[in-house]
C-alpha cells in the first residue's frame, strides 16, 4: 500500500494537535487560576468518603464572583474554539472518512462532558450552593464551589452526585471551596 502524506493530512494532524493542546492549556490555566492548594485532614493513604478536601481563598487573589465569571468565560471560549475547529475539519470534503469518524467520536465526548458538567453543577446548586464550576474528564472531577464553609455532609452530598453521574472513583474527586 503506497501511503503519501499530503498537505491536507498534515494540516489535519496539526489541527488535531492544536485542539488537544488548547484543551490541555485550558485545563492547566483553570487549575492555575484557582490558586488554591488542597488540604487533607488525614494522610494520603487514609481517605474517608465524607472527608472534605478543600481550601479557603479568603484574602488571596480574586473574590468568588469574579472567579466564577472569569472561569465560565474561559471555559466557554475554549469549548467554542474546539467546536469550531471540529466543524471546520468535518466540513472539509477531502478528510479521510476514518479521521472524520474519530472527530465525530471526539465531538461526542466533548458534548457528553459538557452535559455531565452542567448536570452536576445544577444538582449541586439545587442543594443550596450559590455557584459552582465542575471540570470533568476521564481521569477525575474537580468541583469549585462558592460557600462560606463546607460541612462533611455537604461534601458527601456533592460526591454522591458526582458518583451517580460519572464512573470516576471517589479518590479522583476534588472539591475546592471559594468564599
Amino acid at each position: 500500500m503506497n501511503m503519501i502524506i499530503g498537505k491536507k493530512q498534515i494540516i489535519l494532524a496539526s489541527l488535531v494537535v492544536g485542539l488537544g493542546l488548547a484543551v490541555y492549556v485550558n485545563y492547566q490555566f483553570a487549575e492555575t487560576d484557582q490558586m488554591l492548594t488542597e488540604v487533607s485532614a488525614q494522610g494520603e493513604n487514609e481517605k474517608n468518603y465524607g472527608d472534605a478536601q478543600l481550601v479557603d481563598a479568603d484574602g488571596e487573589g480574586m473574590d468568588g464572583e469574579a472567579y466564577f465569571a472569569e472561569a465560565k468565560v474561559t471555559r466557554q471560549r475554549s469549548r467554542d474554539e474546539a467546536v469550531e475547529t471540529l466543524k471546520n475539519m468535518m466540513a472539509d470534503a477531502d478528510v479521510d472518512p476514518d479521521i472524520k469518524a474519530e472527530m465525530a467520536l471526539k465531538a461526542a465526548e466533548v458534548a457528553q462532558s459538557i452535559e455531565t458538567e452542567g448536570k452536576i453543577e445544577n444538582l449541586i446548586k439545587a442543594k443550596g450552593f450559590e455557584d459552582c464550576m465542575v471540570y470533568c474528564d476521564t481521569e477525575g472531577v474537580d468541583v469549585v464551589v462558592k460557600t462560606d464553609g463546607l460541612q462533611a455532609d455537604e461534601v458527601a452530598q456533592m460526591k454522591d452526585i458526582i458518583l451517580k453521574e460519572t464512573d470516576i472513583p471517589v479518590e479522583n474527586i476534588s472539591i475546592v471551596e471559594i468564599s
